[in-house]
């Protein structure tokens, strides 16, 4: 499975930050029943990497990968707990060569075009366009659709389910990255219904299956 391939395969991915390890599991499967398959586990917090480890093996259907990598040994451990792809917030060389090596499929993200052509440079042309709305939302993407037409976004950051399909509608987006599938007090009271439905809302606003 490639960059692309983990696009294609929702119009969403949720942004996930785990504050307590018995959450991951019910939460994850509460999103796959939904429709939605491709999980990012953020390591914002200290239990990411065992989250990630839990839910790679005990969620049947879920392709699981680990989010905020801003190291290069990141990517061995998030490999070692289960990712089969990565997202970060940007690049470097040693980012990308580390992900290159280890073969983890990435996301990196992307704010400028300067970002894009260095981005392109090391070999990504499936890129996050993030923070998606502080770096001028629709506007920005129409404009980097022109001088980029090879490079497709997973714009990330102040997306909600209320703006999701306009991002959507852009021909170089293919999916996009959210938080709204997991609302922090849905989390805290364990309310798993109420997250499966807003998954099942969020996999209908239509996949992308550009090539």
């Amino acid at each position: 499975m490639n960059a692309l391939d983990v696009m294609q395969t929702g119009p969403v991915i949720p942004v996930i930050v785990i504050d307590r390890l018995a959450d991951a599991v019910p939460l994850a499967r509460a999103l796959v029943a939904g429709g939605v398959r491709v999980l990012e586990l953020t390591l914002r917090t200290s239990l990411a990497l065992a989250a990630i480890e839990r839910v790679a093996a005990e969620v049947e259907g879920a392709i699981v990968g680990a989010g905020t990598i801003t190291r290069p040994e990141d990517i061995a451990s998030v490999l070692r707990a289960g990712s089969v792809f990565g997202v970060s917030p940007g690049l470097t060389a040693e980012l990308a060569e580390a992900a290159r090596a280890a073969g983890l499929p990435m996301l990196p993200g992307v704010m400028t075009p300067s970002d894009v052509i260095a981005a392109r440079a090391a070999g990504f042309t499936e890129l996050k366009l993030f923070p998606a709305q502080q770096a001028g939302g629709i506007g920005m993407l129409k404009a980097l659709g022109g001088p980029f037409p090879d490079v497709r976004f997973c714009p990330t950051g102040g997306i909600t389910a209320a703006t999701a399909a306009e991002f959507l509608a852009q021909p170089n987006v293919v999916c996009v990255g959210g938080s709204w599938l997991t609302p922090p007090d849905a989390v805290a009271a364990g309310d798993w219904n109420r997250i499966t439905a807003l998954a099942r809302a969020a996999s209908q606003l239509g996949a992308k299956h550009k090539g």
